[in-house]
């Protein structure tokens, strides 16, 4: 899949996949970003990406960014969209600091990553009522 993208700043490198079974590529912070303790944070990640027709582009913190860092993702996942593209459409990592301490990303530093997720767009059929015939239950039903 050829996908087209724009570096802000061409000194660092284009995002890379570490290995051959990889599949989230890592984004590196374009400047120096101090997060506040219990603050959340933007890193710009040097990138606009042009999405494809039928994906979204996930983007996450890299998997030792919460234990080496004491970075998380406030709401699990960040997604880009495909009409998301423009000339000051920057990728940025979404960051919350758990830690009681200043945490500083480094330029350069690789902090996250990105993952293309193919998706589907929903046509609703509305429904007056909820089919009964499919009824399993809520939270732990499964578990009884």
């Amino acid at each position: 899949m050829k996908i087209k993208i724009t570096r802000i700043d061409k000194s660092l490198p284009l995002p890379r996949y570490q290995t051959d079974g990889s599949v989230g590529f890592d984004l590196c912070a374009r400047e120096e970003t101090r997060i506040a303790p219990k603050s959340i944070a933007l890193i710009p990640a040097n990138v606009i990406v042009e999405v494809p027709d039928g994906y979204m582009l996930v983007i996450v913190t890299r998997s030792s960014t919460p234990k080496r860092k004491g970075l998380v993702v406030p709401h699990g996942i960040g997604i880009l969209d495909r009409d998301y593209c423009g000339p000051d459409d920057e990728a940025l990592i979404q960051v919350y600091n758990i830690t009681d301490n200043e945490v500083v990303v480094e330029r350069g530093e690789r902090i996250g990553q990105g993952v293309f997720v193919k998706v589907g767009i929903a046509e609703w059929e509305e429904l007056d009522e909820a089919p009964r015939s499919k009824t399993r239950g809520g939270f732990g039903s499964t578990g009884r």
